[in-house]
């Protein structure tokens, strides 16, 4: 199933699941590997460019020299801060889940992570199987003869765990976020974007990858049997299917309004409106009984209900086999791992070699036991004195917030004492789960890789499905105590910060405050202004899709925001290729929120302890070393070609302009550094973008 369409709001953008080749599965009675892990990622002195003019250019100051040392290795598409991190997450994942695997006798967790690594290590096994584990799915779609049988094989995927055309997935009620109910939204194109579909991109670009992408289906299709002239017919037919749900589908920019994520409808509403499709049959499929849900896209459904009769039966199966062909390719014989991998990282991305297998098959533990994994992690690998230390951080950094609140001088009373309301009832997360979540139930083995990756599908889809009509469970996490990322939920009005991103360039317990402050500081506040972006600003103190501004006070703040819009819209990222201000905006918001907001907590910090900001340490002013650090968060280099799927996709601007688009914006960064009106990081009046 897709990712579906959530208003998580994170700090940097996750890493998709790749394909898989390699190595046997480790001996059984072999000895527990001790981690190795690789360097921190940490501010360093030395990494300066001093050549260049943190007032020109506050990134190539920090991050020239670093940059150019460091190219995107050949396994990814991307190198930085971020990925240095994932680095140190996945050899600490590899020990634990290696020691679980080795163990003959193992129980409970180790039990689980270990039988899915271990039979995705286990290379000979899968290639022996072959195709054959997907034998039955693959003889129901060739049975498939009318609309009525492909709804029900749509329905019998869903309740499968797997699902195709559409996301299915519970959420809290954006009109109710106490209560957890079913939503469905627009999903089912392969490509990045709509725009893939429809246009032919900057020099021809997108047109070149729609042909790579019929050839890449064609290929894979014959991997399994298909003869090669049917092959290719049915890969005209895809392109031709998922053409018509772009024409359906809103753009990344048009999904950013939350209005266009929520729709509530009855299920016998549903039924009227979708005489195809029987919703009151999927729910009863997926062991739900409901009378609403958010049907999020509409006029998506009403395409989705007219195909199931316009479009001919074998182009639906052309389209159902694909995607169960190429949706399992990652468990599958090389061949399929292979196709995979040449189409959507190399050809579409510029990845020019796959990751290690184990980085694959740790990928496949993390996306379907990441929790129990995580609660492996989080004994050996988070000392508690981290958690300690970044509570006491969220207190500075919502204590700043507050006094930024009551002194802006644009927002009324009316709105500010709402403003105020959301900030007393925020909710930090720390480190990991305070509850974990059980897997009893679910049932793994040595037998083969394909059936484990099945069976924690079905599991955990159930184990979501039984979430939808009850009261929300704030204990959980969106993300894995190992992921190196952190999130704001408007739902919950909460910023979540894994333990695996409370390391060198954010956290370090031992650094001085400024490193600290610019790092995981700046995140802290940023998450938090989530909560006050174009999105999260929708929300209010309970997590209520609900307006608590004033006509005049929504007007200032557009006004504003807009100014931000052009700012990153004038930066050209690659061949001519922009920024897109309106997709990047929320984490624009939160980058110029976080910063400011971080900054005053750090000068408070330092009057606490009876120290300045003009205090040097390394020859470097405290608060030039807040700056400085921000900047090395945001060190990263990109594949040309992963740069441009991040340019239509990504709700985050490329780092470098993260590097250099808040801070010059700020006062204080000039002052920092002594810049002058006239530098290209010093932003006129009348083009300066002060929001909080």
């Amino acid at each position: 199933m897709k990712t579906p369409n959530t208003l998580l709001l994170s700090l940097a953008i996750a890493t998709a699941l790749s394909a898989c080749t390699g190595n046997k599965a480790p001996a059984a009675d072999a000895p527990a590997p001790k981690a190795e892990l690789p360097p921190l990622a940490g501010f360093k002195i030395s990494d300066l460019d001093t050549s260049k003019n943190a007032c020109t250019n506050l990134g190539d100051f920090v991050n020239s020299k670093w940059l150019a040392a460091n190219p995107v290795p050949g396994d990814k598409t991307a190198w930085g801060s971020f990925e240095m991190l994932d680095e140190r997450s996945e050899a600490a994942s590899k020990a634990l889940v290696e020691t679980a695997a080795a163990k003959k006798e193992a129980g409970g967790l180790e039990k689980l992570v270990g039988d899915i690594y271990a039979t995705g290590m286990d290379d000979a096994a899968i290639e022996a199987a072959g195709i054959t584990p997907l034998k039955p799915m693959l003889d129901r779609i060739d049975a498939l003869k009318t609309p009525a049988d492909i709804g029900g094989y749509l329905r019998d995927e869903f309740a499968a765990g797997r699902g195709e055309v559409f996301n299915f997935y519970p959420q809290a009620d954006f009109k109710n976020s106490d209560m957890v109910i079913a939503y469905t939204d627009q999903s089912g194109l392969s490509l990045p974007e709509k725009a893939y579909y429809l246009e032919d991109g900057p020099d021809g670009k997108y047109k070149t990858i729609r042909e790579a992408f019929v050839t890449h289906i064609a290929k894979q299709l014959e991997n399994a049997g298909v003869v090669a002239d049917a092959a290719q017919q049915q890969a005209k037919d895809v392109l031709a299917f998922e053409t018509r749900l772009a024409k359906a589908s809103f753009s990344r920019i048009e999904l950013r309004d939350p209005k266009r994520q929520y729709h509530l409808v009855s299920v016998a509403d549903a039924d009227k409106a979708s005489p195809n499709f029987s919703w009151s049959q999927f729910f009863a499929a997926n062991s739900l009984k409901i009378e609403n849900f958010s049907q999020s896209q509409p006029q998506f459904f009403v395409e989705f209900n007219k195909m199931l009769t316009d479009v001919p039966v074998a182009q639906w199966q052309a389209y159902l086999r694909i995607s169960a062909i190429d949706g399992m390719a990652p468990y599958l014989p090389s061949k399929f791992n292979d196709e995979r991998f040449d189409f959507y990282s190399k050809t579409l991305r510029g990845q020019k070699e796959q990751k290690a297998r184990w980085k694959r098959v740790l990928d496949t533990v993390e996306g379907s036991s990441g929790e129990a994994l995580g609660q492996l992690y989080v004994k050996e690998y988070f000392p508690a004195e981290s958690k300690a230390a970044m509570e006491k951080l969220v207190g500075n950094l919502r204590d700043a917030l507050k006094v930024r609140l009551e002194k802006l001088d644009w927002m009324s009373p009316e709105t500010k004492a709402k403003a105020m309301e959301k900030w007393a009832s925020f909710k930090p997360k720390i480190g990991y789960p305070d509850k974990w979540r059980s897997w009893d139930g679910l049932a793994t083995s040595r037998d083969g890789y394909v059936q484990n990756v099945l069976a924690a599908s079905k599991f955990n889809h159930a184990f979501e499905m039984g979430k939808i009509g009850k009261p929300v469970d704030r204990t959980e996490w969106g993300m894995t105590p190992q992921t190196v990322n952190a999130y704001y939920n408007p739902l919950m009005n909460e910023i979540v910060f894994p333990a695996a991103i409370l390391q060198p360039p954010f956290f370090d317990p031992k650094a001085d405050p400024a490193l600290n402050y610019g790092g995981i500081g700046a995140v802290i506040g940023h998450e938090m202004m989530h909560g006050y972006d174009d999105q999260g600003s929708q929300f209010d103190a309970k997590g209520n899709f609900n307006n608590w501004w004033t006509d005049s006070d929504t007007k200032g703040f557009k006004e504003r925001t807009a100014k931000l819009v052009k700012q990153f819209d004038g930066y050209e990222a690659i061949d001519g290729i922009h920024v897109k201000g309106e997709l990047t905006l929320g984490e624009n918001i939160a980058d110029l929120g976080g910063l400011t907001v971080s900054y005053d907590a750090l000068q408070k910090a330092l009057a606490d302890a009876g120290k300045s900001g003009d205090d040097k340490v390394d020859g470097y002013t405290e608060n030039q070393r807040f700056f400085l650090n921000w900047a090395t968060v945001w060190r990263r280099n990109f594949t040309p070609d992963e740069l441009k799927v991040r340019l239509n996709t990504d709700p985050h601007a490329p780092a470098n302009f993260r590097a250099i688009g808040t801070p010059s914006n700020l006062p204080a960064f000039a002052a920092a550094f002594s810049c002058k009106a006239g530098d290209a990081m010093v932003r006129p009046d009348d083009s300066r973008v002060v929001i909080w």
